[in-house]
C-alpha cells in the first residue's frame, strides 16, 4: 500500500488526486471510474481540510493500494482531527424542497452513491474512512 501524507489543506486536493491517478493509470483505470474516484476524494479530503482540526491544523494521509480478483482500488483517508464518523448521518433528502434549503451535506451521499464501499473507524486516535471501487 502505497500512502502520501499532506497538510490538511484544501489546495492539497490536486497532489492527493496526482498520486492516486498514477496508480490508476498504471492498472489501465477507465477514464470515468478515474473520474468517481477523483470526485470522492475531493469531496472527503476537502470535508477533512474543512472540519477535522478546525481552527488548528494538521496532517491528512492518503493510502492507496490496487487490489486483484477483482480489479479494484482501495482508498484509505487518516487524520488525527476531531473524531467524526461521516457515515453515521442518516443519507440526505434529495427531495427538490430539500435541496432548496440545504447547505453542504451531499459529499458523502455522493461517495457513497459512486463508490462499491464505504467505512468508517475511529482506531488508536484516527479518524479512517476507507472507499473501494472496482476498476
Amino acid at each position: 500500500m502505497k500512502s502520501l501524507t499532506v497538510p490538511a489543506k484544501s489546495e492539497y486536493v490536486e497532489e492527493i488526486n496526482a498520486f492516486v491517478d498514477a496508480e490508476l493509470e498504471a492498472c489501465d483505470c477507465p477514464m470515468l471510474t478515474q473520474a468517481e474516484i477523483e470526485l470522492a476524494i475531493e469531496e472527503i479530503f476537502v470535508n477533512i481540510a474543512s472540519y477535522a482540526y478546525h481552527p488548528a491544523e494538521g496532517e491528512a494521509e492518503v493510502r492507496c493500494e490496487i487490489l486483484q480478483d477483482p480489479l479494484r482500488v482501495e482508498l484509505q483517508f487518516l487524520d488525527s482531527g476531531k473524531p467524526y464518523d461521516p457515515l453515521a448521518k442518516e443519507d440526505a433528502d434529495t427531495s427538490v424542497e430539500a435541496l432548496e434549503e440545504r447547505e453542504g451535506g451531499l459529499g458523502i451521499l455522493l461517495v457513497k452513491k459512486t463508490m462499491d464501499d464505504v467505512s468508517y473507524v475511529y482506531e488508536n486516535g484516527k479518524n479512517i474512512l476507507t472507499i473501494r471501487k472496482k476498476l
